[in-house]
């Protein structure tokens, strides 16, 4: 469609298309049909390749961790990978949601996974911390990395209660708190590989080469998975593009 200047316009069928074209693979692969249980959304398009890479990463992990004696440590790695594996069913169940009450209905599964994430995250903390005792902290990139990593996990579900619970009494109206959601999804997106980076700074660490052996490469192949799986599943709109 031409305008009075000569110019070709984009029909607005085609700009509404291109909205819902997630960043990889055609929009079929990444929307949710009418006809779907929300459940589904954890399979559907590249999920299947997500949820490959965090299940083989968590069987690394935990085979690693419990070829050991078990002690206090041990709660540590295995909390902190089942919390990245509710992470991942998180964000995939909300994910290919487009109507408005399949939004309402992902938004709902998606927060009670990520308090459930939430609650394990706190729980390795507290369980190294304990472990620590009176030995010094953050001696290895691992141990950095950690921390930032919680503290970004503490205020990506503080925002996500704000702008979805608080949105009236805090920033004022729903409709600030529903402007703030691209960025809370980009920061989630960032926070996720922060996760996976700060595993595989684990895999160099003294203990994990000397005792635990999971090995580099092997969370190096499964966080790139995961980081496609999702990736190729984010629709540009969303995130304000």
């Amino acid at each position: 469609m031409a305008s009075a200047t000569g110019i070709p316009q984009e029909h607005p069928r085609t700009i509404e298309a291109e909205a819902e074209q997630p960043l990889l693979g055609g929009p079929g692969a990444a929307t949710q049909r009418e006809e779907d249980a929300m459940p589904y959304n954890v399979f559907t398009g590249t999920a299947a390749i997500a949820q490959a890479g965090i299940w083989v990463l968590m069987i690394l992990v935990w085979s690693g961790v419990l070829s050991q004696p078990l002690m206090l440590f041990t709660g540590h790695p295995l909390l902190n990978t089942i919390a990245l594996l509710l992470q991942v069913q998180g964000t995939l169940i909300l994910q290919p949601t487009s109507t408005a009450r399949q939004k309402l209905i992902g938004t709902r599964f998606h927060y009670i996974i990520q308090g459930l994430s939430l609650l394990a995250f706190i729980a390795a903390f507290l369980v190294i911390e304990i472990n620590k005792g009176d030995h010094e902290r953050f001696t290895s990139p691992h141990g950095v990395l950690g921390l930032i990593t919680y503290i970004g996990i503490i205020l990506q579900a503080s925002v996500g209660v704000v702008q979805y619970f608080l949105s009236v009494r805090v920033l004022g109206s729903v409709d600030t708190g529903k402007k703030i959601y691209k960025y809370h999804r980009a920061s989630g997106y960032a926070l996720l590989m922060l996760e996976l980076g700060t595993v595989t700074a684990a895999t160099q660490t003294t203990f994990n080469l000397n005792a635990l052996h999971i090995p580099l490469w092997g969370v190096v192949v499964t966080s790139v998975l995961v980081v496609v799986g999702i990736g190729a599943r984010i629709k540009k709109h969303k995130l304000g593009l």
